[in-house]
């Protein structure tokens, strides 16, 4: 009890953290700025706390299925931690802060072709942007969209080489996938299938499909004002983070379908095997 507590907390305070960054690290941060980043700290906090503490999660899926969703985190922070950096730095640059700028500058170069998501989010802009703005959301698309995809690489390698999630015991499918309901109606590993897929093409897709329903929305309402770096850092974060966390969950459904049919073949084999021997035995 005490250490799922414990552990509970130590989630809370870096839940909290994370949320804090832009707020700690940006300076000229307003006093309304931080009461608000404080209010959804305190509630993230409390939801994390009572997810984390219970035995029996209501929405956090493959609580107990690690490193899921320490890699969707670390994502997560690495993004919102380099995206503050490079944004202080242009107004109170330091060697890290410069260094961050040339590592985006350099990536988010490499990544801004025709038809990348990177320009697509580039070309979100208005046109009358200013030249400093357009480069600032060039880097922080193409340093947090590489992120996304490193993350992507290294959960393909804990499935491929680790064989998450057996790896860590046995799977319970009740904890882990607590929004999914077996008992719905359909065969289990269909389902599972079908909502892997899914969510593996809205993944791919949304990079593409986000800026341009920005971009006609704008037509009707006022447009996202990037120029606010708190702004900036959370639209470009959410708009890498999303789209890397669908594709995460839809190959974690996958893998768990898989796990599934396999274990049924095994039954089978095993009912079948059963089956032959008493034939011989009664014969």
């Amino acid at each position: 009890m005490l250490s799922r507590l414990s552990g509970a907390i130590l989630r809370a305070v870096l839940v909290v953290l994370l949320i804090a960054l832009p707020s700690v690290l940006l300076p000229g941060t307003t006093s309304n700025t931080a009461q608000t980043v404080a209010l959804v700290a305190l509630i993230a906090a409390i939801f994390t706390i009572v997810e984390y503490q219970s035995h029996y999660p209501s929405l956090v899926e493959f609580r107990d299925a690690p490193p899921f969703n320490r890699l969707r985190f670390g994502a997560l922070f690495v993004t919102v931690f380099c995206l503050s950096l490079i944004l202080r730095g242009e107004v109170e640059p330091t060697t890290l802060t410069k260094l961050s700028q040339t590592t985006g500058t350099i990536i988010g170069d490499a990544i801004d072709f025709p038809y990348s998501p990177v320009r697509l989010i580039v070309l979100m802009l208005p046109p009358n942007a200013d030249a400093a703005l357009v480069e600032s959301v060039r880097v922080a698309a193409g340093l947090s969209y590489l992120i996304s995809i490193l993350s992507l690489a290294i959960f393909f390698f804990y499935i491929r080489i680790r064989s998450w999630p057996a790896h860590s015991g046995s799977f319970n499918v009740w904890v882990n996938l607590p929004t999914f309901d077996p008992t719905a109606g359909g065969d289990v590993v269909s389902r599972l299938n079908r909502d892997a897929q899914l969510n593996l093409i809205l993944g791919f897709l949304l990079p593409f499909i986000i800026p341009a329903v920005v971009q006609l929305a704008s037509d009707f309402i006022d447009p996202i004002n990037l120029a606010n770096p708190h702004t900036l850092i959370w639209t470009i974060t959410a708009w890498a983070f999303l789209p890397a966390s669908l594709l995460m969950r839809g190959i974690a459904l996958g893998r768990v379908a898989e796990m599934i049919s396999r274990q049924r073949e095994r039954a089978h084999a095993k009912s079948a095997n059963q089956a032959g021997q008493e034939s011989l035995a009664v014969s």
